[in-house]
């Protein structure tokens, strides 16, 4: 029986949007969303989810799809599915549901897009090519350059080994020299890459270089792989241009990629709208958030072995994968990276050395458990503050102005050249923190998720902090390039569960002096707030999803809210699940060093927010 696709009717308005289904292909799970329009807006209003059958036994991904459907048919009532035809459009037969209007979906099965990207200068081409394949959803194996220190047989021999889904090269401005870009092509060519999936065909190669040199290119890889030529990453210095290659990456992971993992050309064939890789459809989602509601946002997610971090700030958009920071599977990379002693300062109370060392490994070969007692809950949270503040160490070295720009007249080594590598996250205009992953989107208490991200990512001024409740950013990026309405009604009403707003005011003071008086003016019959904040405090106010309050804060002289070192400021602000949280820590937030103090601060911090339940 041949699958249907959604009906071209249905996405081209004659017949509107009203009932979409749409999955995540997960490396383990494939989650299906319903979303249903209910009067003048959208809403999630069932799911489903199964196992992933990419691999053996089953080998085809559309079984798992079909498993997650019928889920949805069973909870819903709606039937979707006659054999494996996806009914459309959506209408009622004899009062009962049947069918959708439009399938879409998204996927990181099988690994995802794996890509290595090669460039002429590291921190120029390089890192140019590297942002563009990360923004695009790839997980970047490898950076070759001209000037990485590798010998000429080391990098083709890296080439050979690796064997991604794609290759993207990049290197030299137009009209400039073709030498050392076309060196980088011969590498490639004498390394007769082979791709992961499929031997029977050519690895897609894109070449976003200098494009003086494409002549050359063609002759020299053009038989070799299945080259695609396009726009120049770095056109010049001073400009970069990511959307052409990125386009290209997208159309050459469905068409190749895509095509050789087992049963997605009959997914292909179901789905109203491109297949995006997961990672892309997040960014996208984030982008159209952040553009609507005119926000500069910082978007987390932390898996079991990655932790991709999503940034826009004014039209920029970047993103990195983290490949060694996770929960599970990589766990034990937290340790090397952040050190014992950075992983205990968070626990809140005395531990021995081994003691933490076996948990940590005994999680990362037992990585679908989930803590059972208060203190694993604890070392658990611990783990993840240090997962994410150095995934967001990261970003921020990759979130960068342009690389190799001059701004000195002077004669430098244009390959040692750091000029303008000024990070562009700006955690003073940052407006929102969105976090999703398993730690985060399903903590017990909620206030644990906000405290975890404001430990980690240390928010400066005013910040709206928020988790995604079940994870369903990728379905509602994928949706926002069919029905941007539909994405972002479903993103605010049911997607995102609003914390509430940190308020930290910038310096540092001994426990107990005043840091800020504040006047809080909450809506209704709520009488006014006052009080001051002292340093070393944590408040932490009443404030529903709902609400607003307008909250006057008066620093001390050496304090600084963002206009200046003791200058007021009056800001509205929005409630949440957890409500309005004063800190008044300082910042750089610094823990003590001295262990019975650093515990006696912890205790009392957890105590003020009711962090964990009390011990019985």
């Amino acid at each position: 029986m041949t699958p249907s696709s959604a009906s071209s009717t249905s996405q081209q308005g004659d017949h509107p949007l009203s009932v979409i289904i749409a999955t995540d292909c997960g490396s383990t799970t494939t989650k299906a969303i319903l979303i249903e329009k209910v009067g003048n807006e959208y809403r999630q209003t069932f799911r489903g989810e199964a196992p992933t059958t990419v691999e053996a036994p089953f080998e085809d991904v559309t079984r798992g799809v079909l498993n997650a459907f019928a889920e949805v048919e069973e909870l819903s009532g709606r039937k979707i599915l006659d054999g494996e035809r996806i009914i459309t459009p959506a209408r009622e037969e004899q009062g009962a549901k049947v069918g959708v209007d439009i399938y879409v979906s998204t996927s990181s099965a099988g690994g995802g897009l794996q890509m290595m990207v090669a460039g002429v200068v590291q921190n120029i081409s390089g890192e140019s090519a590297q942002r563009c394949a990360l923004g695009a959803g790839a997980i970047v194996m490898d950076v070759l350059a001209s000037n990485d220190g590798r010998l000429p047989h080391e990098k083709i021999e890296r080439i050979r080994r690796l064997r991604p889904d794609m290759i993207l090269l990049s290197g030299g401005t137009d009209g400039g020299t073709v030498t050392h870009v076309v060196e980088m092509a011969e590498y490639i060519a004498a390394a007769e890459p082979r791709p992961r999936l499929g031997m029977s065909y050519s690895l897609p190669l894109i070449y976003a270089g200098n494009k003086d040199a494409q002549p050359r290119i063609k002759d020299i890889l053009g038989h070799k792989t299945a080259l695609t030529l396009t726009e120049n990453l770095r056109p010049t210095t001073e400009r970069e241009n990511l959307a052409p290659a990125r386009n290209k990456i997208h159309d050459l992971f469905l068409e190749h990629v895509m095509a050789q993992a087992p049963g997605y050309k009959k997914l292909i064939d179901w789905a109203g709208a491109p297949i995006m890789p997961t990672p892309a459809a997040v960014g996208l989602i984030m982008q159209t958030i952040a553009k609507r509601e005119n926000l500069n946002l910082i978007g987390v997610d932390i898996g079991g072995a990655t932790t991709d971090v999503f940034s826009v700030f004014g039209e920029t958009f970047n993103r990195t994968v983290s490949a060694n920071l996770g929960m599970s599977y990589s766990i034990s990379n937290v340790l090397a990276e952040a050190g014992l002693a950075n992983i205990m300062r968070w626990v809140p109370f005395t531990l021995e050395e081994q003691t933490l060392r076996n948990r940590i490994k005994n999680k990362m070969i037992r990585p679908t458990t989930i803590p059972q007692t208060l203190d694993e809950l604890q070392i658990e949270q611990a783990i993840s503050r240090e997962a994410l503040r150095l995934a967001l160490i990261h970003h921020k070295s990759l979130a960068t102005g342009l690389k190799g720009v001059q701004q000195e007249r002077t004669i430098s080594d244009i390959f040692e050249q750091q000029a303008s590598g000024k990070t562009l996250i700006d955690m003073l205009k940052l407006d929102l923190i969105v976090g999703s992953g398993g730690i985060l989107s399903h903590a017990p208490r909620r206030i644990q998720s906000m405290l975890m991200m404001v430990d980690a990512y240390e928010p400066l001024g005013f910040t709206v902090l928020s988790v995604d409740s079940i994870f369903m950013m990728p379905h509602l990026g994928v949706l926002s390039t069919v029905n941007e309405q539909a994405a972002t009604d479903v993103f605010v009403r049911d997607c995102m569960v609003y914390l509430g707003t940190c308020v930290a005011p910038i310096g540092q003071g001994k426990d107990g002096e005043r840091c800020a008086d504040y006047t809080i003016t909450f809506g209704g019959n709520r009488p006014l707030e006052t009080g001051t904040l002292a340093f070393g405090d944590l408040t932490l106010l009443p404030l529903g999803t709902e609400e607003r309050a307008t909250v006057e804060l008066r620093p001390a002289k050496s304090v600084d809210m963002g206009s200046g070192k003791g200058t007021p400021v009056t800001r509205e602000v929005r409630g949440g699940a957890v409500g309005l949280l004063l800190d008044g820590r300082g910042r750089p937030l610094q823990l003590p060093s001295d262990n019975q103090a650093r515990l006696k601060a912890l205790t009392k911090w957890y105590h003020a927010v009711d962090l964990y339940p009390e011990k019985s």
